[in-house]
C-alpha cells in the first residue's frame, strides 16, 4: 500500500495525459465554436426597402483562425497516439498553434464594430490550447503510450497444402486475380 499523498508514476502519467488532451481539445473546441459565431453585423439602407443586414462571423473576418482550431483539435487527439520525442514535438506544435489562435482572438478584440465576447473566447481557447501544448512538450515523455494491441500485426505465414482462404483475405483476392479458385487446395 502506498503512503498517503503519493501516487504511482503510471497513474500520475495517465492523469497528466488526460489533463493535457482535455486542455488541448477544450481550448481548440472553444475557439472553434467562438470563431464561428457572429462577430459583427452591418446594416445597409436600401431606400424604401427594409434595411439589409450582413452578418460576419469570426471565420469570415479571420479564416486562418478556424483552420488553426481544426489543427488544434486533430493535434489534441494525436497526443494520445504518439510517444517520446514525437509527442514532445507535437506539444511544441500545439503550443505554437494555440498562441496563433490567441493572436487571432486578440486581433478580433482590436477590430472596430466587433462584438467583444467572441474574440475574447477565441483568445481564452487559444491560451488553453497553448497551455496544453506546452504541458505536453514539457512532460509528455513520462506519459504512457497506446498499447501494442493498436499496432498492426504481421500476417501469419501460410502453411503448404492449406487453402488460400485460411491464409488471409488478401491472398484469396490475389488468387482470384490470377484466375485461381482460392477455396480449392
Amino acid at each position: 500500500m502506498s503512503a498517503p499523498g503519493s501516487t504511482a508514476p503510471a497513474a500520475r502519467g495517465r492523469r497528466e495525459l488526460a489533463y493535457a488532451v482535455l486542455l488541448c481539445l477544450a481550448g481548440a473546441g472553444l475557439a472553434c465554436w467562438a470563431v464561428t459565431r457572429t462577430w459583427s453585423a452591418e446594416v445597409t439602407a436600401r431606400g424604401s426597402l427594409p434595411p439589409g443586414r450582413a452578418d460576419r462571423t469570426g471565420a469570415d473576418l479571420l479564416p486562418w483562425v478556424l483552420a488553426l482550431t481544426y489543427v488544434g483539435l486533430a493535434g489534441g487527439g494525436a497526443v494520445l497516439a504518439t510517444r517520446g520525442r514525437l509527442r514532445r514535438l507535437l506539444g511544441l506544435l500545439l503550443g505554437a498553434v494555440g498562441l496563433a489562435v490567441a493572436v487571432g482572438g486578440g486581433i478580433g478584440l482590436t477590430e472596430a464594430g466587433v462584438s467583444r465576447q467572441w474574440p475574447a473566447l477565441v483568445l481564452a481557447g487559444g491560451l488553453a490550447l497553448a497551455a496544453g501544448g506546452a504541458f505536453t512538450a514539457l512532460r509528455g515523455d513520462d506519459w504512457p503510450a497506446m498499447g501494442a494491441r493498436y499496432e498492426r500485426r504481421a500476417a501469419p505465414a501460410a502453411e503448404p497444402g492449406r487453402p488460400a482462404v485460411e491464409r488471409g483475405t488478401r491472398d484469396a483476392w490475389d488468387a482470384l486475380d490470377r484466375g485461381e479458385d482460392p477455396t480449392v487446395s
